[in-house]
């Protein structure tokens, strides 16, 4: 079949939940949490995004690794018949 969305969908997410996860490491300790009682909003979600993203990525990857199989299985091969 065609392109999988959750490939995409979970890269766009990786890379917008890495590029948050790192600012809010690099701004812990920064005055623009006050308005937020002092929650690194940036970090927490972008760590949310970052593993929503993973997860779509490699269920996406794991579906198309199930539908485009290297070989044959073993009982598809000429003259080999599954024993019942």
């Amino acid at each position: 079949m065609g392109l999988d969305i959750r490939i995409p969908l979970g890269l766009i997410f990786m890379i917008t939940g890495g590029l948050m996860t790192v600012w809010g490491v690099f701004t812990r300790h920064s005055a623009i949490y006050v308005r937020s009682m002092g929650v690194n909003m940036n970090l927490w979600w972008g760590l949310v995004m970052l593993i929503f993203g993973i997860v779509m990525f490699v269920v996406g990857r794991r579906q198309k690794w199930q539908d485009d199989p290297v070989g044959p299985r073993p009982w598809e091969r000429e003259g080999d018949r599954p024993s019942h």
